[in-house]
């Protein structure tokens, strides 16, 4: 279990699986997750001859989080910066990225100093634009006020996969989290704007758009009319995908990654 300390002094956990001259392969998790969530996926790539790294966020899992907590400790900069210092701590050059909702969110902040970090960027629940009232971040602590952190793990865990034998994980994850860090995490993801970066880019970009993951895909309409069309944009439908489709969609998500990388 590979860890490092960012520069404001914050204890990262990262797995690092495969052989170590393998094709570098991460996968990024989302909010309120961690890298277990993605762990199945890590040991199928791993399997098929990959380097596979899958960091827990700072503020999620196994990692650390800034003391004092604050917004600017969890900004999308920050947490970006905290990956960068993943990927030269782990030593790989560029990589195949593949992040979900917040992991693909942070991959676009580090498009615009670090695009030389990236073989391919993959994403799946991610807008990359959004605009939401900010004070929506305040509901976080507020449901786990109301409803305590084992029930809110069970409600947040059947909201967010069809698939029954997933369940536990997001539910342990869920339970697990740290309502605080949650709110000023989203906070941060309210309103921001990362189509300009995807735009510049000139690295093939896959997105994966879960049929069942109606919140993100009623905000995808700026993203698809500023991508749809450029000659390095892939979208793929998952229809039994939700907003973790690597947990509901599995065989259709590892399938359709294999074929975007294959040769790059």
């Amino acid at each position: 279990m590979p860890e490092l300390t960012t520069d404001d002094g914050v204890r990262l956990v990262y797995d690092d699986l495969g052989p170590r001259d393998g094709v570098p392969v991460v996968l990024c998790h989302g909010l309120a997750a961690a890298g277990e969530q993605l762990a199945a996926d890590a040991g199928y790539f791993a399997g098929l001859g990959y380097r596979v790294l899958a960091p827990d966020l700072r503020g999620h899992g196994r990692s650390g989080r800034p003391a004092p907590l604050s917004a600017a400790g969890f900004s999308i900069p920050r947490m970006a910066a905290d990956l960068v210092a993943m990927l030269d701590a782990a030593g790989v050059g560029a990589v195949h990225w593949v992040g979900n909702s917040l992991g693909g969110i942070l991959a676009l902040e580090m498009l615009a100093r670090h695009a030389d970090r990236f073989r391919t960027l993959a994403t799946f629940g991610t807008a990359y634009r959004l605009s939401l009232p900010r004070w929506g971040a305040g509901f976080i602590p507020l449901s786990y006020g109301l409803f305590g952190h084992r029930l809110n793990g069970w409600l947040g865990a059947l909201m967010t996969t069809r698939n029954p034998a997933a369940r536990p994980v997001i539910e342990k994850l869920l339970a697990q989290f740290d309502p605080q860090v949650g709110r000023l995490v989203a906070a941060n993801l309210t309103s921001y704007d990362l189509i300009a970066n995807a735009t510049a880019a000139t690295l093939q970009i896959l997105m994966l758009r879960g049929g069942r993951d109606a919140a993100v895909n009623a905000a995808l309409g700026p993203t698809l009319a500023a991508m749809q069309g450029r000659p390095n944009f892939t979208l793929v439908e998952l229809p039994e995908g939700g907003h973790c489709a690597n947990l509901d969609a599995t065989d259709a998500l590892r399938a359709e990654l294999l074929r975007f990388w294959k040769g790059r």
